[in-house]
């Protein structure tokens, strides 16, 4: 079985292409299990600053692999609930990484790769690309993906997404907050390259309680984000990269 994410270390960036060009880079259960050992190195490797996911080939990700999903079929309700709780639980896990994770998209993104994206930190998307969530299309629900999408957009336009399938170009993908930026096919390597250079030079420590702090605003009430923003806050004015940084300011 070939490598499913094909994993490369360069200047800080650690990138993990999905490498099923020809099935679309569609996402197995092999796939789940290498994310998350990307995830897990992400994690452990002080050289690794940012995390990019990528795919081989015309798309991103048309989703999960079909095949895999019609045989589950068969399966069990308590074995398919095992499966959909790995899959979610790397957008958990991706949630818990400190480095910020950018995806990088062009072609397709759909339903699971969709939502591949919307759980990854910043999506960077050629202007050619395609969003969106056909799941219902199929006779299936989209419902792990759900919990990304609505947080990002919002209830009208995800339910709008998920209902219909409806396909959006990577600047109305932008336009309602599931995309970060949008740049022209022919300058995307360069510009997104610029992104992750920028976020490589930023201080690890601030990035990583910056992350920290706004995933876990996430459904807190108004004083115990205030309470939680002044711990984080406190913290940040320890570390060695707060000290440098204005010590460099005030010394021009």
């Amino acid at each position: 079985m070939t490598e499913r994410v094909i994993v490369a270390l360069h200047g800080g960036v650690l990138t993990g292409t999905l490498n099923r060009p020809e099935k679309k880079n569609a996402i197995d259960t092999a796939t789940i299990e290498e994310l998350a050992a990307l995830l897990d190195r992400a994690d452990l490797d002080a050289e690794v600053r940012v995390v990019a996911i990528r795919g081989a080939g015309s798309d991103f990700c048309a989703g999960m692999d079909l095949a895999e999903l019609l045989a589950s079929a068969d399966h069990t309700p308590e074995q398919n609930r095992a499966a959909a709780l790995q899959f979610g639980g790397l957008f958990v896990r991706m949630r818990q990484v400190p480095k910020p994770i950018v995806a990088l998209v062009h072609g397709r993104a759909l339903a699971g790769g969709c939502g591949l994206a919307t759980a990854c930190d910043l999506v960077l998307a050629t202007e050619s690309a395609r969003f969106g969530y056909p799941e219902v299309q199929r006779g299936f629900v989209p419902a792990i993906v759900m919990n990304m999408l609505r947080r990002a957009v919002g209830e009208k336009v995800a339910f709008d997404l998920v209902a219909t399938g409806r396909l959006l170009s990577a600047d109305e993908a932008a336009a309602v907050g599931l995309v970060s930026r949008v740049y022209e096919d022919a300058d995307f390597e360069e510009q997104a390259g610029d992104v992750l250079r920028t976020l490589t030079g930023i201080s690890a420590s601030s990035l990583a309680l910056t992350k920290r702090v706004f995933y876990q605003l996430d459904g807190m009430a108004f004083e115990a984000g205030i309470g939680l923003s002044a711990d984080v806050n406190a913290a940040s004015r320890q570390t060695a990269d707060f000290r440098a940084a204005l010590q460099t300011f005030l010394a021009k």
